[in-house]
């Protein structure tokens, strides 16, 4: 069992665990991204692994923003070359049932 704090690893020698969240202190809703760095019996480092879970709102619809290919599959790496095009997706937001998402307001939010 384990508290997480933004940017503080959690070091253990077993390879599960569980991220406690304080009922005094609930994640609010979004996207949140965890990384993995395994260390060997010799001190080597991994390069990190990531993975991004999404804590849903009980009661207003999760927005998941997602990079896909043209067959509409997941891309892990979200990156493009200069002067591509590419596919965004928010096929994976959700709403509550019985209620369903109606719109999907994509926007473009700061560039270089």
């Amino acid at each position: 069992m384990a508290q997480f704090n933004a940017n503080v690893p959690v070091v253990q020698t077993d390879p599960l665990v569980s991220v406690d969240v304080p009922a005094t202190a609930p994640l609010p809703a979004g996207k949140y991204r965890f990384q993995l760095v395994v260390v060997d019996d010799s001190g080597n480092q991994s390069d990190p692994a990531f993975l991004d879970v999404i804590i849903k709102d009980p009661v207003k619809p999760t927005a998941v923003l997602d990079m896909v290919n043209v067959d509409k599959a997941i891309l892990a790496n979200a990156t493009v070359t200069t002067g591509s095009s590419f596919l965004l997706s928010g096929a994976r937001s959700s709403e509550v049932a019985p209620g369903k998402v109606v719109s999907y307001q994509f926007t473009l939010l700061q560039t270089p």
